[in-house]
């Protein structure tokens, strides 16, 4: 069953059209991965699924109804922002209470509510200090408790580990990956980081212009993009491993080969890849090898790339990039 369903939506500001026909549909438990370069349509999507826009044609469904209805957003649709500010004199149990009474989490079952979401989370043992000393990792995840009130249906996060450090970009993985894997709720997640969709994401989506590029999911589109694999190498010296590029560049199975010192690089399809991992490993001592498939770059760049869309110098992503900017700063409208 789709839990959100986009078709045909366009959406113009003044001369710069933001969406062009965009079509979507999301399946109930999800977690699905928005990609898209500045100014591709990204934000405008988002405020529509929210309902703080509406579109100038097609029609948006979420959770069964239209986002413009209030009340239905409230209660089924959840949106994080990048940035989520929160009083620093309360502590995070105050906060995750004070939401749950906006929510009308039934009085009895309140404190146990606020109770789970913070172990799901990960500050139950942070839930009574002041917000005031949380690190923006801790922050970021208390913003996303305060979105798990009340059980939604969808929740929508707008690059939420953008200016993270490694540590909270971890911790707030974890917590998406326990969401995804322990809960039926539908997950939307824009990244800026192809890495960050395909390591989080059951499915995604490219956008560019306005239109969806490329849909479908990860590992079929990982899969799809390309079908070569690099294979990484270490040999036991620099003379073998010297030995081993020339035997390799004179295999007809391998597309390049390059080498760094001890080190190999080198990039077949996967069965011309075991043929050449077998035929250096019965003449030669193989120290350390890797085997790494295609991610999603290869997806983007087949997508759009040859067109050029997305080019940061075109004048319509710079519009679009503006547009969305203002979007984002006004809560809806471009400025």
């Amino acid at each position: 069953m789709n839990v959100i369903d986009v078709d045909d939506v366009s959406k113009s500001y003044g001369d710069v059209q933001a969406l062009d026909g965009l079509s979507l549909s999301v399946e109930q438990g999800a977690t699905l991965g928005v990609f898209g370069t500045n100014g591709a349509g990204k934000t405008t999507l988002f405020k529509l699924l929210v309902g703080l826009n509406k579109p100038d044609a097609g029609s948006v469904s979420v959770a069964g109804a239209d986002p413009t209805d209030g009340t239905t957003v409230r209660e089924r649709v959840r949106y994080l922002p990048e940035h989520a500010g929160f009083p620093p004199s309360l502590t995070g149990r105050e906060i995750l209470s004070f939401h749950a009474r906006m929510r009308s989490v039934p009085r009895e079952d309140r404190a146990h509510h606020v109770e789970r979401i913070l172990h799901t989370v990960g500050l139950a043992d942070a839930a009574d200090r002041r917000v005031g000393g949380y690190s923006n990792g801790m922050n970021r995840r208390l913003g996303l408790g305060t979105a798990l009130i009340g059980e939604p249906a969808v929740l929508i996060l707008d690059e939420p580990t953008a200016g993270l450090d490694p540590d909270g970009i971890r911790a707030f993985h974890e917590v998406v990956e326990s969401l995804a894997a322990e809960t039926d709720v539908t997950i939307v997640f824009s990244s800026h980081a192809l890495g960050e969709i395909q390591r989080l994401c059951s499915e995604a989506v490219i956008i560019a212009d306005g239109q969806v590029a490329t849909a479908g999911p990860v590992e079929e589109l990982r899969r799809a993009a390309a079908d070569e694999v690099t294979v990484s190498l270490s040999l036991a010296s620099e003379a073998v491993a010297s030995d081993v590029a020339g035997m390799l560049r004179d295999h007809e199975g391998a597309s390049s080969v390059s080498r760094a010192g001890v080190d190999l690089t080198v990039t077949a399809t996967p069965t011309d890849a075991y043929d050449l991992l077998t035929a250096v490993g019965e003449g030669y001592d193989i120290d350390r090898f890797e085997v790494r498939e295609p991610g999603l770059e290869a997806a983007f760049h087949e997508a759009v790339g040859a067109e050029g869309g997305g080019d940061p110098g075109s004048d319509r992503t710079a519009a679009a990039a503006a547009v969305d900017t203002a979007t984002e700063d006004s809560g809806g409208e471009p400025a």
